[in-house]
């Protein structure tokens, strides 16, 4: 594993950690996409069905599991908890899921037809690609960010920027084959945050507050 990979992981666990310790420890999911954090659910749970059939490594294990349990929980936490789910902003967060499923499946259908599983693995990688979109709209009607919020979404698309790193990193010191689904999706994703970390780093800068505008 190379160090860009390595940070790419990290990044990633550690927006979904600060996610979840935002929501558990302050009681408040204000300003979170549930839209979004169903989205991942199912990208996880699509992409991670050969968890206990096709053994990695322990590290590689260990990893899907927290993001497994962890997304889930978070989900859970904002539809069913009876403190956390009075602060969801439910009448903002209006993005229909179907409008990025349907797409997403078909386009798999069309591009992997090697049996079911492959079928949900490209799936979960063009979902992925677009996934934040309820996240980032959401920010953009209420200019409800706080800094916990920010920097999950920051901390999220770090993680895909490591990973484009890490593919060319790869790509001219392994024989590795370019699977050019993957790397198409990872740059479009990549590209859906681009405007976020313009305004981020604007913020950051100028020492205020982060707004998207609307």
């Amino acid at each position: 594993m190379n160090i860009f990979r390595l940070c790419g992981d990290m990044t990633h666990l550690a927006s979904i950690i600060l996610l979840l310790l935002k929501i558990h420890g302050m009681r408040s999911c204000r300003g979170v996409s549930l839209k979004t954090q169903e989205l991942y659910a199912l990208v996880f749970f699509t992409r991670y069905l050969d968890l206990f059939t096709n053994y990695v490594s322990l590290y590689n294990t260990l990893m899907k599991l927290v993001f497994l349990i962890a997304t889930f929980s978070i989900v859970y936490l904002m539809r069913y908890d009876k403190v956390i789910r009075v602060t969801y902003d439910r009448e903002s967060d209006t993005f229909r899921h179907v409008f990025l499923v349907v797409p997403c499946l078909l386009l798999a259908v069309i591009f992997h037809n090697d049996g079911l599983l492959e079928i949900l693995w490209a799936f979960s990688i063009f979902l992925e690609a677009v996934a934040i979109l309820p996240q980032l709209i959401l920010l953009q009607r209420t200019q409800n960010i706080d800094n916990i919020t920010g920097n999950y979404v920051f901390l999220l698309g770090s993680y895909r920027a490591f990973y484009i790193l890490n593919w060319i990193y790869r790509y001219f010191t392994e024989p590795v084959k370019i699977q050019v689904l993957v790397w198409v999706s990872g740059l479009v994703q990549t590209v859906v945050y681009c405007d976020f970390f313009w305004y981020y780093f604007k913020s950051w800068q100028n020492n205020e507050k982060l707004a998207l505008p609307a």
